[in-house]
């Protein structure tokens, strides 16, 4: 009887977890908002509690961190109305250097390696094409979807009308006790991965700007937003950083030694800020395996796709800390740390 339970049991949970995948690749325009939400409103719980013991009202203490997330998308949104200022004021020559260089290198590849690319079009007519137009101004419209919905889910959650620790105890631990031991060590450890990391991805983006500054690269405000934000993509976003500012350096920069010490530079910031500093503030309780970040990152990337990419390590530490709860996925757990 035992044994039939638990082969019943393994059969719903095949059943089941492809199901749950559909779901969350489907209903993706729900289900990103609202984990984007759940990390924000984690980031400012401290705040809502000091204002709470100081008996401020909790409909003023909502409207003060709904004023302080205004105040920070204010800020990036006219950091990056400056970076695209500067883009557009630039003079063609950036664009007639690089058609030379891409054309030079185009030659090599067909003269070494026998490949024939297309080269009867412009740079520049490659990037100003109606379609891609489109197709930033439909990734605009769905991108501020997503903005109004999450402003709306964090302030349900800071609100408490949507209480995460009533869900953990009904839907997985089902022990109060228990979930709400859970729950504050979830709201610790994610609060602190959350703050580590914009710490750290806000010095990358200061870091990777001053560098484009000093070495004369164009646009540093916005390689610096550019590093900020691929910063949250664990590992892979640092690699993706030094390599676009690489390329972009090489067909700016004459090969000399400026241009080697640059891309010095920007490898030293990554490895300072990214392999040394955040490690430390991290502490070991987020020490996770470099396989599973890679499955991590590849299996969120597929499903949810760049926000995939960035939750994917708060999403697995959050999973982590569930597993913990269980002898029979402790194992699990262990695996991942």
């Amino acid at each position: 009887m035992l044994n039939e339970r638990r082969t019943t049991n393994i059969l719903l949970f095949i059943i089941v977890i492809p199901i749950v995948f559909y779901l969350l690749k489907v209903l993706s325009f729900i289900f990103i908002p609202l984990v984007f939400a759940m990390f924000i409103a984690l980031l400012f719980l401290p705040l809502m509690r000091w204002l709470s013991k100081r008996k401020v009202p909790k409909i003023v203490s909502i409207l003060i961190v709904v004023l302080l997330i205004g105040i920070g998308l204010k800020v990036g949104v006219e950091l990056i109305k400056l970076s695209s200022k500067q883009i557009m004021a630039s003079d063609t020559a950036f664009f007639d250097k690089a058609e030379v260089k891409i054309n030079d290198a185009t030659l090599y590849l067909e003269n070494t390696f026998g490949l024939v690319l297309e080269k009867d079009k412009s740079l520049i007519s490659q990037f100003v094409k109606k379609e891609n137009i489109g197709t930033t101004v439909g990734f605009l419209r769905q991108f501020l979807t997503m903005l109004l919905m999450t402003a709306f889910f964090v302030v349900l959650l800071l609100a408490e009308s949507i209480n995460m620790q009533d869900v953990l105890n009904k839907i997985i631990l089902k022990q109060k006790h228990t979930s709400l031991r859970t729950y504050g060590k979830i709201q610790k450890e994610l609060n602190t991965f959350i703050k580590v990391k914009f710490l750290v991805s806000f010095l990358t983006g200061v870091g990777t700007g001053l560098a484009c500054y000093f070495f004369d690269v164009s646009f540093p405000i916005f390689w610096g937003l550019f590093a900020f934000v691929i910063n949250f993509v664990q590992m892979v976003g640092s690699f993706i950083a030094v390599i676009a500012l690489s390329i972009f350096a090489f067909v700016e920069l004459e090969p000399t030694s400026t241009l080697f010490f640059f891309v010095l530079a920007i490898t030293g910031v990554q490895v300072l800020f990214g392999a040394i500093l955040e490690p430390i503030f991290m502490g070991k309780s987020f020490s996770i395996n470099i396989i599973t970040v890679l499955i991590m990152l590849m299996f969120w990337g597929f499903l949810w796709g760049i926000p995939g990419l960035i939750m994917a390590i708060p999403i697995t530490v959050f999973i982590k800390i569930i597993f913990e709860q269980f002898p029979n996925t402790k194992k699990i757990s262990d695996l991942i740390s």
